[in-house]
């Protein structure tokens, strides 16, 4: 599939690391180029060196939860901020409705098909286009 996704860079920050893994090679099939981080901190360290087209984020993470990396880019690189799509699995606890009301429909409930999921990064990839 040749489009606009061939130099389009993501990074997957995921504690799940087949999840992760799965989300890289069905992402790198469509074109895009896909790095990985197991938690908010590695993944804060990744993108203090770079720039990046999307961040797929999950919510409930070791050592730097995703709310937490998102409000670490919001103070270091702040134009990042409109690229992040969060999957989780955590949409019902309490801890992070306020943030997911925050994120205005760019959070996605687990398991997400792939299709919607691909769906949702192009759609993020041309709104920033």
């Amino acid at each position: 599939m040749e489009n606009k996704a061939a130099a389009k860079t993501i990074l997957i920050v995921e504690d799940e690391v087949d999840l992760a893994l799965s989300f890289k090679e069905m992402l790198e099939q469509h074109g895009f180029s896909v790095h990985t981080a197991v938690n908010g901190v590695s993944a804060l360290k990744y993108i203090q060196g770079r720039d990046v087209d999307v961040v797929l984020c999950d919510l409930k993470l070791p050592q730097l939860e995703g709310d937490m990396f998102y409000v670490s880019v919001e103070r270091v690189k702040p134009h990042l901020c409109e690229r992040f799509l969060f999957v989780t699995g955590m949409a019902e606890n309490p801890k992070f409705q306020p943030f997911i009301e925050r994120m205005k429909g760019r959070v996605l409930l687990k398991p997400v098909p792939f299709e919607k999921l691909l769906e949702a990064i192009n759609n993020l990839v041309a709104r920033n286009s």
